[in-house]
């Protein structure tokens, strides 16, 4: 059966949806300056329908490119960072493996071992299969407790997590935040979890294909172009 097509109701074509979440998303870019380089090529768009876009076909893309993702190593780093939610400081957890690529993320209130043990599990079930050998972290305590946890609650047969916590090898994913809000520049306050959510879930799937962390793309901006318009080609 022909999966439906999102863009059912639109008054704009795919195209020029497509290009405008994937120039939020890739760009350290406004809602208003995508109105902006729209409004150049003659397409008069409001910035609360680019919002929209955002908010529906971000989270779309991710769905649609889990299944091209390259298998993720069994090697991880983890760490968190603070973005502003509504108003309130909330934390960013994320993992990624030895080649850079994003493993899962999750948004929280707080910083404590319940919000990391429930971050942790969330990213092993993504993996199913590929559990992760080795975790690099910092020196938090928390971690080491919850990695603990984790490894008594598997069965015997499965080989336990070593959790490493040497703050120099986790250098990899503590310098990916700061690449990060450099990509969110000023829009690193979100009115909203829902809203922040379904952002940085566009922000991550465009940094996957961006570095090239998924099956058949071609090479340059052109070949991210074609590969999320092939994504949403309707059969």
């Amino acid at each position: 059966m022909p999966r439906r097509s999102p863009f059912k109701h639109h008054r704009f074509p795919r195209e020029v949806i497509l290009c405008a979440v994937r120039w939020y998303l890739r760009f350290s870019l406004s809602y208003q300056d995508v109105v902006d380089l729209l409004s150049e090529r003659s397409i008069d768009v409001d910035r609360s329908t680019v919002f929209r876009w955002v908010q529906k076909f971000g989270p779309e893309l991710t769905k649609r490119t889990e299944k091209h993702l390259r298998r993720a190593s069994v090697d991880w780093h983890v760490d968190e960072t603070y973005i502003r939610v509504g108003g309130k400081w909330r934390y960013l957890w994320r993992a990624v493996d030895a080649n850079g690529q994003v493993v899962d993320f999750r948004l929280t209130a707080r910083r404590d071992a319940k919000a990391a043990s429930a971050f942790l599990n969330k990213a092993i079930e993504r993996v199913r299969l590929h559990r992760p050998v080795t975790i690099v972290t910092d020196k938090a305590h928390t971690y080491r407790r919850v990695i603990r946890e984790i490894n008594r609650r598997y069965d015997p047969h499965f080989d336990s997590i070593r959790h490493v916590d040497r703050k120099w090898q986790n250098n990899l994913i503590e310098s990916d935040p700061a690449a990060m809000k450099r990509l969110l520049g000023y829009r690193q306050s979100f009115r909203s979890l829902r809203t922040a959510k379904a952002t940085l879930s566009g922000l991550e799937t465009i940094r996957t294909i961006k570095r090239g962390h998924i099956h058949h793309k071609q090479p340059g901006v052109l070949g991210e172009v074609q590969f999320i318009a092939k994504l949403f080609d309707v059969a």
